[in-house]
């Protein structure tokens, strides 16, 4: 096993599991406060078009590891809505949707490898705006964001071995994403002291 192969693993092990904090709070908690429904319904659908992408450009890990994440975050999707985030909320994920399946229909895998990078920013900026807005971020996963910035990581590694740009660019848009949701969500903590 070469070493593209081992962060391959890696980063599909973190995509599984990406997700599954914040899905797990929100079932616990049965509320919302500070989740961007927007966010978790745009990063299953961007997760989904990386799973395209893998499959077209032949890189199993990465459509096996996107592929999983979508379906997490989708459920958080649900269990965001349910538990008290407006459907108003999601704005920019039925306009994502709508780019990606026109950008893979006329432009085909490399069309995906043009548009996903930038997807990162669709999926992750309603997050941010979100936990910059709300006083609340009591139902936030710490974790998943933690594990984003390690999925930003990871993948980062991968695709300078791969020289796979594409996958570069959402690297780098990931790592720095995840790590203001993470700032804002210590923030909060720090503004709220020790329980």
């Amino acid at each position: 096993m070469n070493l593209p192969s081992i962060l391959g693993a890696i980063g599909t092990g973190v995509g599984l599991i990406r997700a599954v904090p914040q899905l797990v709070k929100l079932l616990r908690a049965r509320e919302a406060f500070g989740v961007s429904a927007d966010t978790a319904a745009t990063s299953s659908i961007v997760s989904f078009g990386w799973a395209t992408y893998g499959y077209v450009t032949d890189q199993p890990f990465v459509t096996f590891a996107t592929g999983s994440s979508g379906l997490i975050f989708a459920l958080v999707t649900v269990f965001a809505l349910r538990f008290g985030r407006p459907v108003r909320e999601l704005r920019i994920a039925p306009i994502w949707l709508a780019v990606l399946v026109l950008v893979y229909r006329f432009a085909g895998g490399k069309g995906l490898g043009v548009a996903l990078p930038i997807s990162v920013l669709a999926a992750n900026i309603p997050q941010i705006w979100t936990a910059h807005k709300e006083g609340d971020l009591a139902d936030l996963s710490l974790g998943t964001w933690v594990l984003s910035i390690t999925d930003g990581l990871v993948w980062g590694l991968y695709s300078l071995l791969q020289h796979d740009m594409s996958i570069l660019v959402y690297a780098v848009f990931q790592l720095t994403t995840s790590g203001l949701i993470v700032f804002f969500k210590l923030e909060h903590g720090k503004r709220l002291g020790p329980p």
